[in-house]
């Protein structure tokens, strides 16, 4: 099996927007790409991510393959990418071992060990979304660093003219607001109007490694788990998070 990545930088994003959330995965790696799905150890929020055969220079895998790591450890390797470098990924099965190989003015090769882990993928939830807002992702992350000024928790809520992101502590209080006409906003649908309570680390997290320039797709059910999906270049993120039912 070999991956090869011809921008380095490129596969470091792609992963520090996984390893945010989880510590340790299982890569799939077929003909179609590289697939991973996890939990995170809470149990409260899903990653779902995916970097089809058109991301990689090669992807050279004759069967199925399944390949478990510490995703803290691979994000710190990824962190020493340097501009212009293309990265080779490949087994060294005796010795249970990722090696990855930097190659650019000089080569320079890394080895990870591989992990026990089951290949099962978590489900992903079926929800039947009310709303579903669309808008520029450096738009909906400066919503939610605004809201995050003041509480641990912020609600999300959209109706058919606007969508809201409202946070409410001690300190103080917040209340972000884009009407559907704003040049931030590239699509709003609403069937119902949608609220719910999420953790705001956990949305700062998800979104942290979304392009400025990218759009952000948001889908909520009221009370239900919020789904954040977006792309870097080819590669495709996708993240469920659990709600806090508001207390009336």
């Amino acid at each position: 099996m070999e991956l090869v990545v011809d921008d380095a930088l490129f596969f470091k994003k792609c992963i520090d927007a996984v390893a945010s959330l989880v510590d340790e995965g299982t890569f799939e790696v077929s003909a179609d790409g590289l697939k991973l799905r996890t939990m995170d150890p809470s149990q409260i929020a899903m990653v779902d991510f995916h970097m089809p055969k058109s991301a990689f220079s090669r992807l050279d895998v004759s069967e199925k393959t399944h390949i478990s790591v510490n995703l803290a450890d691979l994000s710190k390797i990824l962190s020493r990418s340097k501009p212009d470098e293309k990265l080779s990924m490949r087994l060294e099965e005796k010795e249970s071992r990722l090696v990855l190989e930097f190659s650019g003015q000089s080569k320079r090769h890394f080895r990870l060990p591989l992990l026990d882990s089951s290949s099962a993928f978590p489900k992903e939830p079926k929800i039947a979304f009310d709303a579903t807002v669309k808008l520029k992702g450096s738009a909906f992350k400066d919503m939610l660093r605004d809201a995050g000024l003041f509480s641990s928790h912020v609600v999300l809520q959209a109706d058919d003219a606007e969508f809201l992101v409202e946070a409410h502590g001690d300190a103080g209080d917040s209340n972000v607001l884009t009407k559907k006409d704003s040049q931030n906003m590239a699509e709003l649908k609403v069937t119902a109007k949608s609220r719910a309570m999420f953790p705001f680390e956990y949305l700062d997290d998800m979104t942290r490694a979304c392009p400025d320039d990218t759009a952000i797709n948001v889908e909520l059910k009221t009370d239900a788990p919020v789904h954040v999906s977006y792309e870097i270049g080819h590669a495709k993120l996708s993240y469920y998070l659990a709600p806090r039912v508001e207390r009336v």
